[in-house]
């Protein structure tokens, strides 16, 4: 891990704890679940707001300006908009994505989940992606949230990580696999 990354995530944490913290407090778990989940998608679609909060060149007011619009129009909760507002005022804007996945981690942990990453060939369908979280709820005796990407370069098949664990059913994998078979033959 580089050492700018270690800080945004130190500095992330930090604001992470203290926002889940007062939330659990207000028994606003559910809200901030809410309101992590808007900002995750709002950061993934607009450039602009990843320009706001990356930027050094807008001034803190500024950027406090812009995120209290952009709360106020997302309807997220006071405590969300205020721990914004307060990243703005101390220049940390640029650690929200980091501050965005370690409060859904926290999140998880409270509501005992865990979260696995499956990339498929295809987009799954909602019976597959039902079927596929309750085979790993079996195997890990907590309920499983999906996040899922599709990257067509796997041909077919899925990889699930989980954890530590990494199952690899592509045919990608299968191909590589099998080439590499070939090579100690020959």
């Amino acid at each position: 891990m580089s050492e700018p990354v270690a800080i945004s995530q130190g500095i992330a944490g930090r604001y992470a704890q203290a926002l889940f913290e007062l939330a659990k407090e207000a028994k606003a778990i559910a809200a901030l679940e809410a309101d992590v989940d808007a900002l995750q998608a709002a950061l993934a679609a607009s450039a602009d707001l990843r320009d706001l909060i990356a930027s050094p060149v807008i001034s803190r007011a500024d950027q406090g300006a812009a995120m209290g619009a952009v709360a106020a129009k997302m309807g997220l909760s006071d405590l969300t908009a205020n721990t914004l507002a307060l990243m703005a005022s101390n220049r940390r804007l640029f650690v929200l994505p980091h501050l965005v996945a370690n409060v859904k981690a926290r999140i998880a942990v409270e509501k005992g989940e865990i979260t696995a990453e499956v990339t498929s060939a295809t987009p799954l369908s909602a019976a597959q992606a039902k079927k596929l979280a309750a085979t790993l709820k079996a195997s890990v005796g907590k309920t499983v949230k999906l996040n899922t990407t599709v990257d067509e370069s796997l041909i077919g098949g899925l990889i699930v990580k989980l954890g530590s664990t990494m199952i690899d059913t592509s045919v990608k994998a299968k191909l590589a696999a099998l080439q590499n078979a070939m090579k100690e033959v020959g």
